[in-house]
């Protein structure tokens, strides 16, 4: 079983991030498993934690829950042109201590999102950058801007658009390819 944690730059409960990434692991072959990632109790990155031997308990739990992770899938809206505070905090929790990150070599891909036309275009490229700082290998092709999203999605959350769909399971199948390549 090939397992793919998904990491959500959003929060809130009934976020489009969660909506988008739950039609998303819908899409996956047999033989995949994906798991929400929780990062929202994750505390402020701090070194001394590390430094000090006082390690945080869902700094630990985390890192042992993503260690064990194949891939990662990231779905998130963009603020103020960037990634969200606890993505980038979740990265941060995982990259150390310095030599030993859960992230390094696991297989990537980004869906960006937002309300309007600009599709988490900034916030896509930030949380790239960053993973290449990581050593992951990005899915580079079809990238995943999905604009006007709050319109996707029916009253029970499936997505309504099926040329959205359709693009989504594209970009699946892309991912698989890419885990696949990397899994050996």
């Amino acid at each position: 079983m090939t397992k793919v944690g998904i990491l959500l730059g959003s929060l809130r409960k009934a976020s489009f991030s969660r909506k988008l990434a739950e039609n998303v692991a819908n899409l996956f072959p047999e033989g995949y498993e994906t798991e929400f990632i929780e990062i929202g109790n994750l505390p402020l990155y701090n070194q001394d934690f590390d430094d000090h031997n006082q390690v945080p308990a869902e700094y630990t739990a985390f890192r042992n829950t993503v260690r064990w992770l194949d891939a990662v899938l990231f779905v998130t809206p963009e603020y103020n042109r960037s990634v969200p505070a606890v993505l980038k905090n979740a990265l941060d929790v995982g990259s150390r201590p310095y030599g030993q990150s859960v992230w390094n070599g696991k297989p990537a891909a980004i869906i960006s999102q937002s309300p309007g036309n600009l599709s988490g275009f900034g916030a896509n490229h930030r949380l790239r950058q960053s993973l290449v700082c990581l050593n992951m290998p990005i899915l580079q092709q079809p990238e995943a801007y999905i604009s006007n999203v709050a319109a996707l999605f029916d009253e029970s959350g499936k997505i309504v658009n099926e040329g959205t769909v359709q693009f989504l399971q594209s970009f699946t199948d892309a991912f698989v390819d890419l885990i696949k390549k990397y899994k050996g």
